[in-house]
């Protein structure tokens, strides 16, 4: 079959040569265009709710038909208009610079290219439900480079160069591309064909390793769905770039974008799991288990994507959170951490949430709705004002299951196989999550979930993990919780945020400032770190701290609290292990498969 004829009725071709000057070249044939055909450039990428402007990247777009220029009409910030005769193939070249290391977008130079199709591709209105057709040429200095994607391949070399179809729009969106000189090994989950793809990793790597625990994280999530049955998916690919410090995943119908620190990964020799190791697992975890949840079980306001706007739901506590508490629970049940490993994640996830002043004052439903403007748009305020619905999501989803179980006659597990069942792997609605527990435990959950997810008061932890053998208990609070301050301490302490209702708020101290040195009576001391305080300070109970807040040197009057004041932070506790294991499995993990 030759190029030209396997190519569909919209057909992109990628150029990465530019590595140098960080741009591709985009040229986009659109067969059968309309009359005054219409084009945009996505405005966000699903999976990261953030208006991102991608066509701020876009530069030097043309368009002929026939070898004649086309008047294009820029309509507004990401869409045009191809003053074009119908019916005539219609081609536009264009250049996109790709300076993005992060997962969202795109990024390209002599050692690595990736990109995301919004990023890349022009849609053409009218057409997205038509075959798109994506080619990757290797030019001749990338001749040593290697192409992944989860595209279906139609004409392609070894290399992985070549042809892809995609059968619309979004599935050819929804296929980040990696290219380079990467490790890429394959297994097989449940009789499907995964491929892990790693660039930028040290000479160290232990890919054996991390092919096993990936290949054990893919088999518990695919047997938690659907137990002995296939899943909705032929083949998967893991696309994981490794940078010297960095960490975050996008998920994708039939494969993810990783990134993580160099330091994170298993080494060769090496049998102990690193913390940042297990935390990469957590987040390989997390993206795999958004192959069901929220790529394919979704919210009903994602049944289709608006690639223009922002697309609001209240649901991310369900999509974001639930898959956030199964992630880490996942590796527990695939014997990646034994009981302490994942108590202690645990309590991270719950001191997080503790800390976060934020919770009394927004819902973590209203902060699904508000993602948009605030969870990716973090400041100085964030923890007075909102909740992650990543965190707490993921403690209601633990409050479910505990209570669940308490009662004896279902469990989450079995609620989020109905719930596939029930929508058929489709868009849902929070009231198919309450009929399915209905329908599961034979009582309304109503209350539950309205105060839990739509409200602000505390979640029952300690009572709902007591009862499952597992104590929660109040630790010593800090000297940052005590004053109620968050700090970076790089060659001084450095105010990050003031949280609400602390004693550093009483005092007036302000994100930005500079803790310099306190004053007691007759005594002043220079600050380096935060627990200088308590050993300057000794008995004192009010001191004056000195503090450079643009360039202005301040003298605030601060109150000290005692270290018996209340504390925002706990430890979790075996105490019954016999009925901990009916909630956690057996307490050592299992054998190294």
């Amino acid at each position: 079959m030759s190029l030209a004829a396997s190519t569909a009725a919209v057909h992109y071709r990628i150029d990465p040569s530019q590595t140098h000057a960080h741009l591709y070249r985009v040229t986009l044939t659109v067969a059968v265009p309309a009359a005054q055909q219409e084009l945009s450039l996505p405005v966000w990428i699903p999976g990261s709710y953030l208006v991102r402007e991608f066509s701020k990247n876009l530069q030097s777009l043309q368009a002929q038909q026939g070898g004649d220029p086309v008047p294009l009409l820029q309509l507004d910030k990401h869409r045009w208009r191809a003053q074009c005769t119908a019916g005539t193939p219609l081609v536009l070249r264009y250049e996109v610079a790709a300076y993005d290391t992060s997962v969202r977008t795109a990024w390209l130079d002599a050692t690595r290219g990736f990109f995301n199709g919004t990023s890349l591709c022009l849609r053409v209105h009218g057409q997205e439900d038509a075959p798109h057709t994506l080619e990757v040429a290797c030019p001749p200095a990338l001749a040593g480079w290697s192409l992944a994607t989860g595209l279906e391949p139609v004409a392609v070399a070894p290399s992985g160069f070549g042809l892809y179809r995609a059968r619309n729009y979004d599935e050819l969106v929804d296929c980040p591309v990696e290219m380079g000189p990467f490790w890429s090994a394959q297994f097989t989950a449940c009789g499907v064909a995964h491929q892990l793809v790693v660039a930028g990793a040290a000479p160290s790597l232990d890919g054996e390793r991390l092919l096993r625990d990936v290949q054990r994280i893919c088999e518990e999530a695919i047997r938690f769905w659907h137990g002995a049955q296939q899943p909705p998916f032929t083949r998967y690919v893991f696309l994981l770039n490794v940078v010297h410090d960095g960490y975050g995943g996008l998920e994708h119908g039939n494969s993810t974008a990783l990134i993580c620190g160099r330091r994170d990964l298993p080494r060769v020799g090496e049998a102990a799991t690193p913390e940042g190791y297990t935390t990469l697992l957590g987040l390989i975890s997390h993206e795999y288990f958004h192959t069901w949840n929220v790529k394919r079980l979704r919210p009903a306001e994602f049944a289709r994507y608006d690639y223009a706007c922002e697309n609001y739901t209240e649901l991310l506590w369900f999509f974001e959170g639930f898959t956030s508490y199964y992630d880490d629970l996942l590796l527990r049940r695939a014997g990646l951490v034994d009981h302490a490993t994942y108590l202690r994640l645990l309590t991270k996830n719950i001191n997080q949430m503790l800390q976060t002043p934020g919770r009394q004052v927004q819902s973590v439903a209203q902060a699904s709705f508000d993602a948009w403007v605030k969870y990716y748009r973090q400041d100085e305020n964030t923890p007075n004002s909102t909740v992650s619905y990543y965190t707490k999501g993921a403690l209601v989803g633990l409050c479910l299951d505990l209570a669940l179980r308490r009662e004896g006659r279902t469990t989450l597990d079995d609620v989020m196989r109905a719930l596939w069942q029930r929508t058929g792997g489709g868009p849902m609605a929070e009231t198919d999550l309450l009929a399915v527990l209905q329908e599961l435990s034979g009582r309304d959950w109503s209350g539950e979930i309205g105060q839990w997810a739509h409200g602000t008061a505390e979640l029952p932890l300690a009572e709902l993990l007591a009862a499952h053998g597992i104590r929660l208990q109040a630790e010593p609070a800090q000297i940052a919780q005590r004053l109620g301050l968050r700090v970076n301490e790089n060659h001084g302490v450095h105010i990050k945020t003031v949280l609400r209702g602390g004693a550093a708020e009483a005092a007036g101290f302000m994100a930005g400032d500079e803790w310099l040195a306190l004053e007691t009576p007759g005594q002043a001391w220079r600050l380096h770190k935060l627990d200088d305080v308590p050993l300057y300070a000794a008995s004192a109970t009010r001191i004056t701290a000195l503090v450079a807040r643009d360039q202005r040197l301040m003298r605030l009057a601060l109150t000290l609290p005692g270290a018996g004041a209340a504390s925002d932070t706990v430890r979790l506790d075996v105490q019954d292990a016999a009925v901990a294991q009916r909630w956690l499995g057996p307490a050592q993990p299992g054998p190294q498969a």
